[in-house]
């Protein structure tokens, strides 16, 4: 953060009530704050040779993720927050990561769980990857 306080804040999306929770208590930063909210949905990508057989359900996931943040800027403006989405393909810690640092973000609010369930289990969750990883203050909302 600087001295100006917090105004951009990223919050990581994914269509799960956690990240619901933390898009509501970006909000309640950003009005105390007067900040602008950023959100950011990204949509996993998979190896060439197995992403042929799923294309249709990432067409699907696409769509998802449009409504899904349209949902979350109609909740913005009811609160006068000015609210911009941004869907992605790739690795979630990735592109957050990559999106703090080339868009100079002063904060993430990050839900700690997402959709993942089991595959946290092996790979970690995107939370706990963020937090050790980002350059800005991370707020996890259980």
């Amino acid at each position: 953060m600087t001295k100006k306080g917090i105004k951009k804040i990223l919050v990581p999306l994914d269509g799960s009530k956690n990240s619901m929770r933390g898009l509501d208590e970006a909000i309640y930063l950003a009005r105390q704050c007067h900040a602008t909210i950023t959100g950011l949905y990204v949509i996993p990508i998979y190896p060439r040779n197995f992403a042929d057989a799923i294309m249709p359900y990432q067409i699907h996931l696409k769509k998802s993720a449009k409504k899904f943040m349209s949902e979350a800027k109609t909740k913005c403006a009811q609160k006068g927050i000015v609210f911009r989405s941004k869907v992605v393909f790739g690795s979630p810690t990735a592109e957050i990561n990559d999106m703090v640092n080339t868009k100079k973000f002063d904060m993430i609010v990050i839900g700690s769980r997402g959709q993942s369930g089991l595959k946290e289990i092996f790979l970690g969750s995107v939370a706990k990857a963020i937090v050790h990883k980002s350059k800005v203050p991370v707020l996890v909302i259980k």
